[in-house]
């Protein structure tokens, strides 16, 4: 029996062009992959996403997370006159938040950032890196291209990233952003006022306005939470005993309503079922913080009105939670997620829900089937 705690546990062999370069055409065309996790052996079922509603209980709860990618590759230059490659770590509504005026200017604001720098190698602590409107300052190197900054700018810092950065696809997609990586590396639901995410809640691409139409004709309750997804969502696992891999943390929010909601559905025996899996995280996340603190996050007890001690308060913080086999759920019964790099905290988090064998026959049956695999991939609902 493998050691599902062993790097090697999760690897497979992945054929090239298996890994998707586009999207589909029209969104929501993809193929969807339904998992019983409840079954004994081998049980799925060959679809599509636009047959998702009848693979779902009609009042099961979906939880989305509405953050918006922000285009937070930037592209300038070093002291040299060398160019230099920036991406952005640090949500931008969060430095604006930190913000403070530079010492000695009216004007220009400053705060610590971290990002990625390219070539890491040439760039060195005390390096001033020009990006136009916004300057940075190496302030320390760290490993394997992260590096400490203190970033200047003038105004706005979204609109300065609006106007001359670029969406920051995965490294796995071998080419240069074109007009539809604009609209289609975002979800229909991301909010202009939830910009902060460097790569996009990818399982929510799959959804359109009609299809959430659809789900809430039959009941589905639809509820939203906020995770600025972060780079290390591609970061692999480095470490052989994948528990010593350190998780990369990641800001997110849950409004008070998406904690009454999940409170209703756990009262009422109605399936929480996770878009994504960081909208898993972001549940997952709290619950583990808030029970650190002895609270029940998600008690049904503490539903308005019935309970004098009744919270009036979601929850807002920053999460590293890393989900592997031996995680007890709190609260997602189901996920909605796409195919998953090999030897990648995300396969680890499918495979702690639905068992690790089984999630890599099944992900063996979809590479035989020509499923398309990651970000602009096709779907899988565990359920």
């Amino acid at each position: 029996m493998a050691d599902v705690f062993s790097l090697e546990s999760y690897d497979y062999v992945l054929p090239e062009e298996r890994i998707a370069q586009h999207p589909p055409k029209v969104r929501g065309t993809s193929r969807l992959m339904v998992l019983d996790r409840g079954m004994e052996g081998d049980c799925w079922t060959d679809s599509s996403f636009d047959r998702l509603p009848e693979f779902l209980p009609e009042k099961a709860l979906l939880v989305v997370n509405n953050s918006r990618v922000i285009p937070a590759r930037l592209f300038g230059r070093k002291p040299s006159g060398g160019r230099a490659e920036m991406l952005l770590l640090t949500p931008p509504v969060l430095l604006e938040k930190d913000a403070r005026p530079e010492s000695g200017s009216a004007c220009r604001l400053e705060a610590e950032a971290e990002a990625l720098l390219r070539p890491g190698r040439s760039i060195r602590a005390g390096d001033m890196l020009d990006f136009g409107e916004l300057q940075a300052e190496v302030l320390k190197k760290g490993d394997f291209g992260r590096h400490t900054l203190r970033l200047f700018w003038k105004g706005n810092l979204t609109d300065i990233l609006e106007k001359a950065g670029k969406l920051p696809l995965p490294p796995y997609i071998r080419r240069e952003q074109d007009e539809d990586d604009i609209s289609r590396y975002q979800t229909m639901y991301a909010r202009e006022d939830k910009k902060g995410s460097v790569a996009a809640p990818t399982a929510g691409l799959h959804f359109t306005e009609k299809m959430r139409g659809r789900l809430l004709s039959r009941g589905v309750e639809w509820a939203e939470v906020t995770l600025h997804v972060g780079y290390g969502t591609f970061s692999p696992v480095r470490e052989e005993d994948i528990r010593q891999h350190p998780m990369h943390a990641e800001y997110a929010e849950i409004p008070y309503e998406t904690v009454e909601a999940v409170r209703r559905a756990k009262r009422d025996g109605r399936p929480v079922i996770a878009v994504g899996t960081t909208s898993a995280r972001t549940l997952e996340g709290a619950a583990e913080a808030c029970a650190r603190e002895g609270k029940w996050l998600f008690s049904p007890e503490g539903i308005s009105g019935s309970s004098p001690d009744s919270s009036q308060a979601g929850w807002s913080g920053w999460t590293s939670i890393f989900i592997y086999p031996g995680f007890s759920f709190r609260v997602a019964d189901g996920l909605i997620t796409n195919f998953h790099l090999p030897k990648s905290s995300l396969l680890m988090l499918v495979s702690a829900l639905a068992g690790r064998e089984r999630i890599l026959r099944a992900y063996a049956h979809a590479v035989e089937e020509g499923y398309r695999f990651f970000s602009y991939g096709d779907a899988m609902l565990i359920r």
